[in-house]
């Protein structure tokens, strides 16, 4: 993925690295970090940074605070999904109140997703 990435934004992403929301830290620390595959936090991929990436499933897992539903907010997911998609990667979008109200859910939808890509995998 080296051709897909921006140097530029390698001092945001360590910096939302280091103040992740809530949220974030919940997914990761209670979850996301235990996967017996590498996932990446705050991770650049073009000329956006992503909140969490699996390279083996080609999959982002992005939580979507307030601002992502408005127009603009909605106008601006949009094109970032249409571009990591065009990547061959697949986006996943959680709100944080679905986090907080279905976290075991949430959980188990990228777990099934990860797995499934996995049995995709020519070994």
């Amino acid at each position: 993925m080296n051709e897909k990435y921006n140097s530029k934004l390698i001092h945001n992403s360590k910096q939302l690295r280091s103040n992740m929301t809530k949220e974030e830290k919940h997914l990761w620390y209670d979850f996301l970090k235990k996967l017996p595959v590498t996932v990446n936090r705050q991770k650049v991929i073009g000329k956006y940074i992503v909140d969490f990436y699996c390279a083996s499933a080609k999959l982002v897992v992005e939580l979507d605070g307030s601002q992502h539903y408005s127009d603009e907010g909605m106008e601006s997911d949009k094109e970032r999904d249409q571009y990591l998609g065009g990547l061959g990667i697949t986006v996943k979008r959680y709100s944080n109140l679905e986090l907080h109200r279905n976290f075991d859910a949430v959980c188990n939808d990228i777990l099934n997703f990860i797995e499934q890509k996995q049995l995709d995998i020519p070994r």
